[in-house]
């Protein structure tokens, strides 16, 4: 049986990692839209103030799913000496730090792991430089930048213990960090885009509305016109996505709750399942996938596969009537 986790390993100068793939990765909009080598580094180099031409010196290394569930829309890559890990928010978490030093360690265990280093030996072990950056376009954030601690949540407070992971934190919303706008285009599209919906909706209209009419004015306005006259029906489904995460996830726990003990465990389990599976069949239509060649990469019945697609369908084109 071909397991769905695939532990692979890669090469980087003389470092060796392993990434852990889940094939159950649901991909949202931010990482979509720097998936691209070229945007990748365009917006790195926006950073960093750096003039890097060639995207090739640019290595992909994201894990997915690796730690939590919820650690979906990371962008993971290495760089000359560092390895960059940037995310997007839309709600606020506090316990940034700790996610990007979870993250971290697993890279570096993997790191030493396939080298073979000694982490007894007389030598010192070379590690790549880590950085953390989250791109956060939710509410409550009033100034360009913030700098998260992991100590902050340490019993004894910032600066104590002897352990110390950073987070940046780097306002995106309509407005903020302009000068880092004007240097990747790509990243200000994404802002605009956002915004208009988060605008839409403070006039009233429901999420749906906004959504559709917040793409429909970017397409206007030529904003990420590349991604939106061509998959404009997927990128309203991962904006309507997350928009609608934070609530799915209360119902969720309502329901478990009310349920019972046993009851819930084992209707929340299968619920989950057909969810994510749910995910994939989506994910591998829009890779232009066949409904044998999902079952089979799926290694699921013919008849689930079928059955789960004609229903993707019907609530894409309900939702697309009612909008």
């Amino acid at each position: 049986m071909t397991k769905r986790n695939v532990k692979q390993w890669y090469r980087h100068g003389n470092w060796w990692r392993n990434i852990w793939f889940n094939r159950k990765y649901k991909d949202v909009l931010f990482r979509r839209l720097f998936r691209d080598k070229k945007d990748l580094l365009e917006l790195y180099n926006a950073l960093n103030g750096s003039t890097y031409k060639n995207a090739e010196e640019l290595e992909v290394v994201t894990m997915e799913d690796v730690i939590f569930m919820k650690m979906k829309n990371d962008l993971s890559f290495i760089i000359g000496s560092h390895i960059n890990l940037y995310e997007h928010q839309s709600t606020w978490n506090p316990n940034m730090p700790l996610r990007g030093l979870l993250y971290f360690a697993q890279q570096f265990e993997g790191l030493v792991s396939a080298r073979g280093d000694d982490i007894y030996g007389r030598g010192r072990i070379e590690l790549p430089t880590p950085v953390y950056i989250v791109f956060y376009n939710g509410s409550g954030m009033h100034g360009d930048n913030l700098l998260l601690y992991l100590s902050d949540s340490f019993s004894a407070g910032r600066g104590s213990g002897c352990l110390e992971c950073t987070c940046e934190v780097i306002n995106i919303n309509r407005g903020y960090n302009q000068p880092l706008m004007d240097k990747c285009h790509r990243l200000w599209e994404y802002s605009e885009l956002s915004s208009e919906v988060e605008e839409n909706i403070r006039k009233g209209m429901r999420r749906e509305e906004a959504v559709h009419t917040a793409i429909d004015s970017c397409i206007e306005r030529g904003i990420l016109t590349d991604i939106l006259l061509t998959e404009k029906g997927v990128v309203l489904h991962m904006l309507l996505t997350e928009y609608d995460e934070k609530k799915h996830l209360k119902n969720t726990f309502r329901e478990g709750r009310e349920e019972g003990m046993e009851a819930g465990e084992r209707i929340g389990r299968e619920r989950g399942r057909r969810e994510k599976l749910e995910e994939m069949v989506q994910k591998k239509l829009v890779k232009g996938k066949t409904v044998p060649e999902i079952a089979e990469e799926l290694e699921e019945e013919r008849s689930v596969i079928e059955e789960m697609v004609s229903v993707l369908s019907a609530d894409y084109h309900t939702c697309h009537r009612n909008l």
